[in-house]
């Protein structure tokens, strides 16, 4: 399965910090009705046993949906349960190497913040780009600001899809019109939200309606 733009419109990525007393299947189940259009498990302490089932349930409802389904940075529980891809950050493996694990087929995403590292991904055989964070957020410590400029720069200098990420929300996804992005990649404007389906579908609306503007 290779990355098309459009699976890139609306890309979720779990957070079990807000689950609430729901189940990560519930609450990803909702954001898929609402139109997620791929799906990334993050997840950062759970055990590999843990992890490994429940990226197999997890990719079984994507399925359901025709959505793609990612794992974050653990690559051998991608190549174990056969997930459609892999997203890595900057100190995970290079792109090189998950692409001679996971051979070409799968789906390879890099984080990137900068022009010379968005370059270097794409040499390397990334099938997307997560830039960002471009706005304030509060799910990851270390993720530093990007600049729209910076994000301007990135999209122009790669010929592959990038999408952005970091503190976007209903309120401010307007703001990354004209710089070149095919979608935006969220976590709490989704999983934060009271009602996932409706968030989920006001966010992808939003977004498509950024995109053409």
């Amino acid at each position: 399965m290779k990355c098309a733009e459009q699976d890139l419109l609306l890309y979720a990525v779990t957070d079990r910090h807000w689950l609430n007393g729901r189940s990560l299947r519930d609450v990803v189940e909702e954001s898929l009705r609402g139109g997620v259009t791929m799906l990334q498990l993050r997840e950062k302490s759970l055990a590999e046993p843990a992890f490994l089932a429940e990226a197999r349930e997890l990719q079984a409802l994507c399925r359901d949906y025709h959505v793609p389904f990612i794992v974050n940075d653990n690559v051998d529980i991608a190549l174990a349960m056969d997930a459609d891809g892999v997203h890595v950050g900057q100190s995970d493996m290079e792109a090189l190497d998950v692409r001679r694990k996971l051979g070409p087929d799968k789906i390879i995403g890099v984080s990137a913040q900068t022009v010379e590292q968005a370059l270097l991904a794409e040499k390397h055989g990334a099938d997307y780009l997560g830039v960002g964070a471009v706005f304030p957020t509060g799910s990851k410590d270390d993720a530093d600001d990007v600049s729209y400029d910076t994000l301007q720069a990135i999209c122009r200098a790669v010929s592959i899809p990038v999408v952005a990420i970091g503190g976007i929300s209903l309120g401010n996804v307007s703001q990354l019109s004209g710089s070149g992005i095919c979608g935006i990649a969220v976590i709490s404007a989704i999983y934060g939200a009271a009602d996932i389906r409706r968030a989920s579908l006001d966010l992808k609306a939003a977004t498509e309606e950024m995109l053409r503007s």
